[in-house]
């Protein structure tokens, strides 16, 4: 897997010739690896060991003028650089007439370029399917500028919300919002779909009349007046823990031909969540063929945990029971990104329950606090290492099961728990070398601290929300240099 794109080498590579590229240092643990790769995918891998002491150190127009292929080898199907050799490869593969690609920067991520647990599923395209449609609320929007939400709406669409869901005030007994009507027009004139959280019958109608294609409740309260609005509604109890008047609803809404989708109202935790997941299996068995929706902000909104789990659970039951709708918002800091959540989700659980297969090893992104797999940390070939640098650059690595930190150059191996020591025992001077030290470390405590790998001068993976990281390092040096 390219640890930029995500991109995994072709598919049946065994046979296939590739050649790893690397330098003086590194040169046992690549032939270790490059057995490794022999056994277990059936590659051809050769190791060419260019006169360089630390492999990070090439760059590519080096490597052109350094690296030479056997004149009685065939062309490689693949050569493959260290992952830190950074700049523009086509001078490489010029000179080679091979594909040159960029390794990953951890020799123990190699293996991954090749594993088919990362590749995406087979058909890429039924993947990207979903069934669920996500419908977005804004809150409060009668008490939030127009601007706001139009702007809000636009970031949900973006994404992946289908609907734009307007919440309106509870109560039935006061005035129509009177800003209602014009937004609803300006948002379908951006080309968004709207719905309209009310029980306010003027309210409604009038949002109905602008464009608004769903409105959000009915019972048996306003279900009568549901016939002259246009727009599909969504049925819910009048009491969630008696579906009697659900039925009479549903059966005022079909006398009135007016379509309908049906929600039986999921509740938190300690107020009946478990029974109301019973409701909407009772209510699927009732109305085998009917359009459900699932309220899921009153799980992610209500729980004090990280959304993303909770959506996927949700999302799986929902996929399972054929619910093609999910209402959601993102008011509460820990859901502030549910929306991107859900449109991961959704597709990963339509492929899993379609193909009968784990929602496993599909899709990493909403993997964010720890890792999906933790590199091992070899001590004695970093003690090797340690021994072998001749110059004075820190490299660093975090060990998160031993919570260990080594920072190493020519004059010292520092290993401790405590960053502050380790640094103390550099000897850094520079203050820009001191600040891009000290954030290095900060990002290798993180990961021992949740269980992550860290690689310097490299992003941390967070999954969907992995912020992409330019190379301080090179950064650092092309100012030196100016």
């Amino acid at each position: 897997m390219d640890p930029v794109s995500g991109q995994v080498l072709d598919a049946g590579f065994a046979g296939k010739r590739i050649v790893l590229v690397t330098g003086t240092l590194a040169e046992p643990s690549v032939r270790h690896m490059a057995r490794q790769l022999r056994a277990r995918f059936g590659v051809k891998a050769d190791v060419i060991v260019l006169n360089i002491q630390v492999a990070a150190l090439m760059t590519p127009q080096w490597v052109a003028n350094k690296l030479c292929l056997p004149d009685d080898a065939m062309t490689p199907d693949r050569v493959i650089l260290p992952g830190h050799c950074r700049g523009d490869l086509s001078t490489v593969e010029s000179k080679l007439g091979a594909t040159v690609e960029r390794g990953p920067c951890d020799l123990q991520d190699l293996p991954l370029m090749f594993d088919p647990n990362c590749k995406p599923p087979a058909n890429f395209d039924n993947y990207n399917q979903h069934s669920i449609e996500i419908i977005a609320e804004i809150n409060d929007a009668a008490h939030v500028p127009t601007q706001r939400i139009i702007d809000q709406a636009d970031t949900l669409a973006r994404d992946g919300a289908d609907i734009i869901d307007l919440g309106c005030d509870p109560q039935m007994d006061r005035p129509a919002w009177g800003g209602l009507t014009d937004l609803v027009r300006r948002l379908r004139d951006r080309g968004r779909r709207v719905s309209v959280d009310s029980f306010q019958p003027q309210e409604v109608a009038a949002a109905c009349a602008a464009g608004a294609e769903l409105v959000l409740s009915v019972n048996s309260v306003n279900c009568r007046a549901a016939a002259d609005w246009g727009a599909q509604v969504v049925a819910i109890p009048d009491d969630p823990h008696d579906l009697a008047g659900l039925d009479q609803t549903i059966n005022q809404l079909e006398k009135q031909n007016v379509a309908y989708r049906i929600d039986p109202v999921i509740e938190p935790i300690g107020f009946g969540f478990a029974q109301s997941l019973g409701r909407y299996l009772e209510v699927r068995r009732r109305y085998p063929d009917t359009a459900m929706m699932m309220g899921i902000g009153n799980l992610t909104e209500m729980t004090g945990v990280d959304s993303a789990g909770v959506n996927m659970l949700l999302l799986g039951f929902c996929q399972e029971l054929n619910i093609t709708s999910v209402l959601t918002t993102q008011v509460i800091n820990w859901s502030r990104s549910v929306v991107r959540e859900i449109d991961l989700a959704r597709k990963m659980m339509h492929y899993a329950v379609m193909q009968r297969t784990v929602p496993k090893h599909l899709d990493e992104r909403l993997v964010m606090l720890r890792d999906p797999h933790l590199r091992q940390v070899d001590e004695q070939a970093l003690a090797k290492l340690a021994a072998k640098l001749k110059d004075d650059n820190i490299r660093l690595f975090a060990d998160p099961q031993k919570q260990k930190i080594h920072a190493m150059n020519r004059r010292v191996h520092a290993v401790g728990d405590d960053p502050f020591i380790v640094f103390d025992q550099l000897g850094i001077n520079d203050p820009s070398h001191a600040f891009y030290l000290g954030y290095e470390m900060a990002k290798a405590i993180t990961a021992m601290t949740l269980g992550k790998n860290y690689t310097q001068d490299q992003a941390m993976n967070w999954g969907m929300l992995t912020r992409p990281e330019p190379s301080h390092y090179d950064r650092r040096h092309r100012q030196s240099d100016a």
